[in-house]
């Protein structure tokens, strides 16, 4: 098979995919390893895909995140049952990381425990949390205009400071080879951070997140929860993560 043709097989692949693992695309495709690595090489410099550990990821509109406002009006019904179902899982007492998303945003107004304490890169978060009595911290650093998420060097150092009982958290991808994915290194960085401060980590995450993989993976399967909505053709995410489905 000419490199072309190769070439539009591994892309017609990865937009049904949005991922592909050199040993299929080897099988596939009948041509050698590294004839396939090459392939991978190339269309990468083309900036097609992104290569990652035994294989490549769709990052055409990946790296292109919609803003706050656009992500609440998605499945807004869907996150609002999974965002009170995470809110019940706060107990009084409890320090708690919120990041940016918006299902977790829809959990402010349900958290009524007392004696919590809230920290967010959420900008959007903080006005809720004043006007619910909820006592919040809001991490210093660089704010991102589309989804007001504050990240960069100074966030990722303050969150660096502190612990957590809790920490919830939205992505834009899980995946069961890539993981937890989200479009910003940056993002990324705090994602990571705040699960390795937190005594638990759950992802909020609606059907429409499974199988997607972003540019940054920020969290393997089995490092976190995922609260979701999903109720079909969960068997292979429950043999690598813990999961807790709620009412659609």
């Amino acid at each position: 098979m000419i490199t072309e043709a190769r070439h539009q097989k591994i892309m017609e692949r990865l937009r049904q995919q949005k991922a592909v693992k050199v040993t299929d695309l080897v099988t596939q495709l009948n041509s050698s390893e590294s004839t396939i690595r090459r392939d991978l090489v190339q269309l990468e410099q083309l900036n097609y895909l992104k290569r990652v550990h035994g294989g490549a990821v769709l990052v055409q509109s990946k790296v292109i995140e919609k803003s706050f406002t656009d992500k609440r009006r998605q499945n807004s019904g869907q996150k609002e049952q999974i965002a009170k179902y995470a809110a019940s899982l706060v107990q009084a007492g409890d320090s708690i990381y919120l990041d940016s998303g918006t299902s977790v945003y829809e959990m402010i107004k349900y958290l009524d425990k007392g004696n919590i304490i809230v920290v967010t890169n959420g900008l959007s978060h903080v006005e809720t949390l004043i006007e619910h009595d909820i006592p919040c911290l809001l991490l210093g650093g660089k704010v991102k205009p589309k989804t007001r998420a504050i990240v960069g060097y100074e966030a990722l150092q303050t969150l660096k400071r502190y612990r957590f009982d809790k920490c919830f958290m939205g992505t834009n991808g899980v995946h069961l080879s890539y993981g937890f994915t989200t479009p910003d290194p940056e993002e990324a960085n705090i994602k990571e951070q705040a699960i390795t401060a937190a005594n638990e980590a759950f992802i909020l995450a609606d059907h429409s997140k499974f199988g997607e993989v972003s540019f940054t993976r920020f969290a393997d399967l089995d490092s976190v929860q995922i609260i979701t909505n999903l109720s079909e053709n969960l068997a292979e995410y429950m043999e690598k993560t813990k999961v807790k489905v709620v009412a659609q």
